[in-house]
């Protein structure tokens, strides 16, 4: 008898210590809260973005990767689609403006990037304006599959669905309307690693934008050109 109440007390520990290691990832809603106030707490990450069915016609932001603080600042690089084709162009976005070295222009120009549908990037970790206003707005959160992902496939990433108004999508693209469907990819200590956005970002037709943030805390001085 006393071997068996050894035996059920060490499972009954090895339960609770399973469950304390992973319970915010029993409650969605937990889950992505913690996921955006670590986004919002840290001092930049390296981050890149990218669709692959942008609807024909539309002129928009295609994709983007580079170093955003909590300066705010961004610098890497923005790939857009305009009227004259597609072009992936060196970005820098400082106090609030925003610089890009455009094809067969001299140096650097101060651009406004909602003329090309695309948001200012030094905001897309910005708690107002950001990815996480964006994961305070979730609606219907729900717990999904766990997959792998980060650098090298490394990581065993728990997944979330929920749904998105586009009053919070439309900070990062203004042209966005109603509602989007939202994944987000969670490392077993909740930073976000991935996220997946479906909707209406440029009119009628969907597109799906995926975002990956990785390298939390990193810091960087980036200045205006």
């Amino acid at each position: 008898m006393p071997r068996l109440i050894l035996l059920i007390a060490a499972v009954a520990l090895a339960v609770t210590a399973c469950g304390g290691s992973s319970s915010s990832h029993e409650d969605p809603v937990t889950a992505l809260k913690t996921a955006q106030q670590k986004l919002e707490q840290t001092s930049g990450v390296s981050l890149t973005l990218s669709t692959d069915d942008l609807p024909d016609g539309v002129q928009g932001l295609e994709s983007a990767s580079g170093t955003v603080t909590d300066a705010p600042a961004y610098d890497g690089k923005l790939g857009v689609v305009t009227r004259l084709g597609s072009f992936s162009v060196p970005v820098k976005s400082v106090g609030g403006k925003v610089y890009a070295q455009i094809p067969l222009t001299p140096g650097w120009s101060e651009v406004n990037p909602a003329d090309y549908g695309a948001p200012d990037p030094a905001q897309l970790i910005s708690a107002d304006s950001g990815v996480p206003s964006i994961l305070a707005a979730t609606e219907d959160a729900k717990r999904g599959k766990d997959i792998r992902g980060g650098s090298g496939n490394r990581e065993v990433l728990s997944t979330y669905t929920g749904t998105v108004p586009a009053s919070a999508v439309a900070s990062i693209i203004p042209g966005a309307t109603g509602d989007f469907d939202a994944t987000y990819a969670l490392t077993p200590d909740d930073e976000l690693r991935q996220v997946s956005l479906t909707g209406a970002f440029y009119g009628p037709t969907e597109n799906t934008y995926t975002l990956v943030l990785t390298d939390y805390g990193t810091s960087k001085d980036i200045t205006a050109p």
